[in-house]
């Protein structure tokens, strides 16, 4: 149930279960390789870092050394087992959700791409030479911007999503540090998150600038993707 903010659930197909059938069918091709190559169902719970790279994981001397520029968005989409997997899709199914039923479709997708974008420029600042994969940037993202929006609406029912938010990313954060995961790139999700939720209207308004945002994300999103099957093609 949504908040009465001044954003009307939009009907239609909703994006953040499209990503997450994206995210699976990517996942299942990482295994069809892993099966071409020899690995057998080892990359179902711990693919190598080769194949993780061959799949579209960031890696920033490939990404400017080579150009591979779709990386910044392919990464994302890209994630080391099962577990991994399992784990952001079910936050994505959660919290992405919520707030694209709070926010729309244009806007949600203009926050997915952005903080993805924001999360990997992050780590690429403190460990540029380390491949990294996953699309818990940009869900860190949308907790960022979840914890600035709910706080900016300042209703009874919006301050305590808040403060779940805030204590979402709080736990995310130190189970990153015990697990070794990327926490420059959640770093960065948040903060691109947050920015956002400053800088996007609170009032619904339909206006150019806005939907324009949204198709230029969006075309962002596909061209990661077509460049990571261009790549595929010409190996």
């Amino acid at each position: 149930m949504f908040l009465h903010s001044p954003f009307p659930t939009v009907p239609g197909i909703s994006l953040a279960r499209l990503l997450i059938v994206i995210n699976g069918i990517l996942f299942a091709v990482m295994l069809g390789f892993g099966l071409r190559y020899g690995m057998g169902l080892k990359p179902f719970l711990n693919p190598s870092t080769p194949l993780l790279i061959h799949v579209g994981a960031q890696f920033w001397p490939l990404t400017l050394g080579r150009g591979e520029l779709w990386r910044c968005v392919s990464y994302a989409f890209t994630h080391a087992g099962i577990i991994h997997l399992g784990f952001n899709l079910t936050v994505l199914y959660q919290v992405g959700t919520l707030v694209e039923g709070e926010i729309g479709r244009s806007r949600f997708l203009t926050l997915y791409t952005a903080t993805a974008l924001t999360a990997t420029l992050a780590g690429l600042l403190w460990h540029p030479q380390t491949p990294v994969v996953g699309a818990s940037g940009s869900l860190f993202g949308l907790i960022g911007f979840a914890a600035v929006f709910y706080h900016r609406l300042g209703i009874p029912a919006a301050l305590q999503r808040r403060d779940v938010m805030l204590k979402w990313a709080a736990f995310a954060f130190l189970f990153g540090l015990m697990v070794g995961a990327d926490n420059a790139g959640h770093l960065g999700g948040v903060l691109g998150g947050g920015l956002l939720a400053l800088l996007f209207p609170l009032r619904h308004r339909t206006t150019p600038f806005l939907n324009l945002l949204g198709y230029a994300s969006g075309a962002v999103l596909v061209a990661g993707l077509l460049g990571l099957f261009g790549s595929w093609l010409l190996r």
